[in-house]
């Protein structure tokens, strides 16, 4: 990897180090780290879906040294740096990167991954189906936010939903993070998919709306929804909240249920 286009992140208190692009959509972020402390303490295999650098996926296994993690990503780039972070934090024995089109049915068999069926599965959708917003000329950015190199049927988290349900076993626990503007086709796209939504608003200050909305579902669950209290990352001055630094110091865990 060329150093002089990436740089390396430390998560973890530094026990997670991620070599990452210098820009683009799929840097080290709160989002995914939200997204790990969401996730427990999972068994069996974990996909992590649309996986980055790896970021979510392997910080879950850095907690959980008896799972199984596959990382899945569409972009060959990032794909690369997925893989390097992956022995740069010794496991290899532990984790491994399929690069796949996750919306595509044909993408999805080429990489062996049909008749996959995790045990637990975290993902950070496109936060938008193609046409509901304007399109980054950053095409890393444009594929991130909206998903649209899938060849089948790119309508934003519907789509994405059907490939959560192709990759999970009945049971297994879901969890996203998404773009709190979701939260209105969230409930019709997990119909028959996921039940027993816990949902968890994200404010970036108290007194501010919603920007995120971190949610767990259970394949194939009939069970209604529950909304939890809400969670505030920035102090009034713009520093985190204390719960957040303990977060991203991997001292504390998000309970979802």
């Amino acid at each position: 990897m060329d150093d002089t286009q990436s740089d390396l992140a430390l998560l973890l208190g530094g026990r997670l180090q991620l070599r990452q692009p210098l820009k683009g959509a799929h840097r080290a972020g709160t989002d995914a780290v939200l997204l790990a402390a969401a996730a427990g303490h999972p068994e069996g295999l974990l996909i992590d879906l649309g996986a980055g650098v790896g970021t979510a996926g392997l910080a879950v296994a850095r907690r959980c040294p008896e799972l199984r993690v596959l990382l899945i990503e569409v972009d060959g780039s990032t794909a690369a740096f997925a893989r390097e972070n992956i022995g740069l934090n010794g496991l290899s024995g532990q984790a491994e990167v399929i690069e796949a089109d996750a919306l595509s049915s044909a993408s999805r068999r080429k990489a062996g991954l049909d008749g996959l069926k995790a045990d637990a599965l975290l993902t950070n959708p496109p936060w938008y189906a193609a046409g509901q917003t304007r399109i980054s000329p950053n095409a890393d950015r444009a594929r991130a936010h909206t998903g649209i190199s899938s060849q089948d049927d790119p309508d934003g988290l519907g789509a994405w939903l059907r490939a959560v349900a192709s990759l999970t076993r009945p049971g297994a626990r879901v969890v996203m993070i998404l773009h709190a503007s979701q939260l209105a086709t969230l409930l019709p796209a997990c119909k028959g998919r996921l039940g027993a939504l816990r949902l968890m608003p994200i404010h970036a200050r108290a007194e501010g709306p919603a920007i995120r909305l971190l949610v767990s579902g259970i394949r194939g669950s009939r069970a209604p929804l529950t909304l939890l209290p809400a969670l505030v990352l920035h102090e009034a001055d713009g520093s985190f909240t204390e719960r957040i630094e303990a977060i991203s110091r991997g001292e504390a865990l998000l309970d979802l249920g």
